[in-house]
């Protein structure tokens, strides 16, 4: 078993933290002895985390996608707590989409947040975590990993933040910080929820994908984000045959692209999306669009203010 951090006392960062995974990574930590910090887009829903946490949590507005703003989350914690001893970048969106159906400002929005505003958070707090030898975890999915269809932007974006904590992970450890990656398939939170509930994938259930469908607890996420910064570990995973499949994706890439292909259900998916005028760009342009593609919450949202993004 790894050697354990002494989580007592230490202060701990995590954007999206309004809800969902967010909410529930402080609560499990405060419970560990942690301070946190909850940063995030939505002041009601924060403050309520922070009430029911109790002294020892804090919360600042801050979108991920404002440099500034962020940076003031990072100065009241510091003010607040003294310092900042982990960071988790857990700020998330997703469409529903193609790559040809979506339009380009819905696709890029969640590159946008996704990848980018990981790298400011943990570039706003960067200093503050090396000053205290601490722990940074981005969270990533398990489609960093495998990269399935109408998801192209959300895949690009979490393949990138595993790229990036690979590369800090070196870069970091002449200062004795430790890069950890989460790697999870569904959770139960508010993104897979409303997600699932889009008119094109509700005909689809998720019951054809076997295991990769299923979708695990909150709490299991919660957890392993708990025992992952108490053991600075390099993955954190949920559930745990994500493991194997980091280890084995190479072999797997191709099966699932095959069995998309070979799947009905995924080329009549396509064509509805491609065909749906709340994805596609000329509606949009023309008017006749009045909703865009699910933009929803994940769970821990720290982005979008909105479950839709209207046009």
């Amino acid at each position: 078993m790894a050697s354990s951090w002494d989580l007592t006392g230490k202060v701990v960062l995590i954007t999206g933290a309004a809800r969902g995974i967010g909410a529930e990574a402080a609560r499990r930590l405060n419970g560990k002895g942690c301070k946190v910090s909850l940063v995030g887009l939505e002041p009601e829903r924060l403050a309520a985390v922070a009430g029911s946490i109790g002294p020892n949590a804090a919360w600042f507005e801050a979108d991920v996608r404002d440099r500034e703003a962020l940076a003031r989350a990072v100065e009241g914690t510091v003010e607040r707590f003294g310092g900042i001893d982990v960071v988790i970048a857990n700020a998330g969106i997703v469409t529903v989409g193609t790559l040809e159906g979506l339009d380009p400002e819905d696709f890029e929005r969640v590159i946008e947040v996704n990848l980018l505003g990981v790298y400011r958070t943990v570039h706003a707090a960067l200093p503050h975590v090396i000053e205290r030898n601490g722990y940074i975890l981005p969270i990533a999915s398990l489609a960093a990993a495998l990269h399935g269809p109408m998801m192209a932007n959300y895949t690009a974006a979490k393949a990138g933040v595993e790229a990036l904590a690979d590369s800090l992970r070196v870069e970091l450890s002449v200062h004795g910080v430790a890069v950890g990656c989460a790697y999870f398939s569904f959770i139960d939170t508010d993104m897979v929820s409303q997600t699932a509930e889009h008119p094109v994938l509700k005909q689809n259930a998720r019951e054809d994908m076997g295991p990769l469908g299923s979708v695990a607890p909150l709490g299991a996420a919660g957890e392993a984000i708990a025992r992952g910064v108490e053991r600075r570990s390099r993955w954190v995973t949920v559930p745990r045959w994500v493991a194997p499949v980091l280890v084995l994706r190479g072999a797997l890439q191709p099966l699932v692209e095959l069995a998309a292909k070979q799947r009905p259900q995924v080329k009549e998916m396509i064509q509805l999306l491609n065909a749906d005028p709340r994805t596609k760009v000329e509606a949009k342009r023309s008017g006749s669009a009045p909703e865009q593609a699910t933009v929803a919450r994940d769970s821990p949202n720290g982005a979008s203010a909105a479950t839709k993004a209207s046009s």
